[in-house]
């Protein structure tokens, strides 16, 4: 199977006050490999403090790693740096001065193309995102819902084959969390290229929409010193529960459930229990 991102080895630690150092992540390793034709989606899961917004920021060549690198592949396999790939934050930070439109067309011009094909391709996503109506409004002027599928549609209108989406359930009730497993399904499985790699401590939304489900974190989540690494893959496809209707309801998708809470992250709250 082909290999499009690998993280070798990647440790992270950062300066204390008092001299000493905080390590973050220690030897953190993961192989991405293509699913042809079927939408990606991975979920990288961990507690709340646990390294996974450091991970990020290495992913998105934002900051570098202390020891180990990223390889990305682009033609051929290579480091990764900043651009390569696009990171949909919390707060769904947009240009607040532009349109939603204009919030699409300058990421396109900037990546080459015309201002008539930049607008012939925003006015496309606007339409596969159901924002058609909002074209000529201002982020502000937005629900919660609607400025993260312009920062979705942002990253995706700039050619980037990876996007990391941190905590796109968060704060959310389980009514708005469907509706967010909805839209990133439908666009993973329009964008079958694409890979998405989901950042949460939401367990079950992560089991929900992966294919792969990475947990970072520390064994049993002790206290131990030493940073996070990845402790457990779940294969959602080889367990027979990726792309299936009312997961939720299947025998494994509970003990897998299970499993996390009591095993890995006994002190990791699950939402929607």
């Amino acid at each position: 199977m082909e290999e499009l991102l690998n993280i070798d080895n990647v440790s992270k630690s950062f300066p204390l006050n008092d001299g000493k150092t905080l390590q973050v992540l220690s030897d953190v390793n993961l192989r991405i490999l293509n699913i042809p034709e079927k939408p990606q989606i991975l979920s990288i899961l961990g507690p709340s403090g646990g390294g996974k917004t450091t991970l990020l920021r290495i992913l998105a060549g934002l900051d570098k790693p202390d020891s180990g690198r990223v390889i990305i592949k682009d033609g051929s396999m290579r480091e990764v740096k900043i651009g390569d790939i696009g990171v949909v934050f919390q707060r769904y930070p947009l240009f607040d001065d532009q349109t939603v439109l204009n919030n699409l067309v300058e990421p396109a011009k900037n990546g080459g193309l015309s201002a008539q094909e930049a607008k012939a391709k925003a006015l496309k996503y606007l339409e596969e995102f159901e924002l058609v109506r909002q074209a000529d409004s201002y982020p502000m002027q937005l629900s919660g819902g609607q400025r993260q599928r312009v920062a979705i549609a942002q990253q995706l209108i700039q050619e980037r084959r990876y996007v990391i989406l941190d905590e796109p359930f968060s704060g959310l009730d389980p009514n708005n969390i469907q509706k967010v497993i909805n839209l990133l399904t439908h666009t993973a499985e329009q964008h079958t290229d694409n890979t998405f790699i989901i950042v949460t401590h939401d367990v079950t939304s992560a089991m929900i929409i992966s294919d792969h489900v990475h947990l970072l974190g520390k064994p049993n989540d002790t206290e131990e010193k030493g940073g996070a690494y990845f402790v457990k893959e779940y294969d959602m496809i080889a367990e027979g529960l990726a792309y299936q209707p009312d997961i939720e309801d299947l025998p494994r998708f509970l003990e897998i459930k299970k499993e996390i809470k009591y095993v890995h992250f006994p002190r990791l709250v699950i939402a929607r229990n």
